[in-house]
């Protein structure tokens, strides 16, 4: 692709349209369920339960998951408040009315979703399960994820994707050349990820950019809507507001800052997570901001 900011300097940027895999299980859900599911059935399970928030990528992903291959699916869900606003909740209603089952514990609870206790509650409530963490990240989604580069893919200089849970980020470094250098772009604040990265990652050829959270996970401005409207209109590449689009808006700024070399080829990865858009819609209407086209 071609950009008013790098056009000059010499750098290739591509991206790879990973949105494009499925039409529900998009970009890195689909690598992180691939393997999962085959688990669930290897396993002769016919339950997958999972965690996530209001407008998760994952449970919206899960859900159809379930639905096509035959399995039972629950969904633990953050915000005991949520539960009366299903109808008004595109993904909430997606998942459930793709037969997931929903469970709604407050935040205060949801942080023990970890626990030994609180998983033994859960199996009391819903008999036994395959238990998938919240994002989907374990080492068989880092292995999923891993199938994401191919043997074409040794050209690129840099290779960059956003951060949620970091189980594509490790994906993508252990399946690159020790020659390329990998750039994450966290959607959330602090410096966690480090460590979750560095329990799957097998190589040190990566780093963190963690200038461009916006404020935060889930947290959005005028400017970056903006930008992915105009990226939507030259580009016809549409970006979700929560991931792609922080990206996106991340590695233009540095290329204005002169991070990459001259001449050098990048590709950004596009991870999907488009069902957020209409939900985030919702909210920015409430805040009088405008809407992602």
């Amino acid at each position: 692709m071609t950009d008013e900011i790098i056009k000059h300097t010499g750098i290739e940027l591509i991206i790879r349209r990973e949105d494009l895999i499925h039409p529900y299980i998009s970009g890195n859900k689909y690598r992180k369920l691939k393997y999962n599911v085959e688990a669930v059935k290897s396993q002769k399970k016919s339950t997958l339960l999972t965690f996530g928030g209001a407008y998760s990528n994952h449970i919206a992903a899960t859900a159809y998951a379930g639905k096509m291959y035959g399995l039972k699916t629950i969904g633990v869900i953050r915000g005991e408040e949520l539960e009366s606003q299903i109808t008004f909740n595109p993904t909430l209603k997606f998942a459930k009315q793709c037969g997931m089952q929903l469970y709604f514990v407050s935040r205060k609870a949801y942080r023990n979703k970890q626990d030994a206790q609180f998983i033994e509650h859960l199996k009391a409530l819903y008999g036994d399960f395959y238990l998938l963490p919240e994002g989907g990240t374990n080492t068989l989604a880092v292995k999923g994820c891993e199938e994401i580069l191919n043997n074409s893919d040794t050209r690129f200089d840099f290779i960059c994707c956003s951060v949620g849970t970091g189980g594509t980020i490790s994906g993508l470094i252990n399946a690159s050349h020790p020659h390329q250098k990998i750039f994450g772009f966290p959607a959330l604040k602090g410096d966690f990820l480090q460590q979750d990265i560095c329990k799957f990652a097998t190589q040190d050829n990566w780093e963190l950019i963690t200038g461009y959270h916006f404020g935060g996970y889930g947290k959005i401005n005028e400017e970056l809507i903006t930008f992915i409207n105009t990226f939507k209109t030259e580009h016809n590449v549409p970006l979700d507001p929560i991931y792609t689009g922080k990206m996106m808006y991340g590695i233009l700024d540095l290329v204005k800052k002169g991070v990459f070399t001259e001449n050098s080829k990048v590709l950004a990865i596009h991870t999907g997570g488009l069902q957020g858009i209409e939900g985030m819609n919702l909210k920015l209407k409430q805040k009088g901001l405008p809407l992602i086209k």
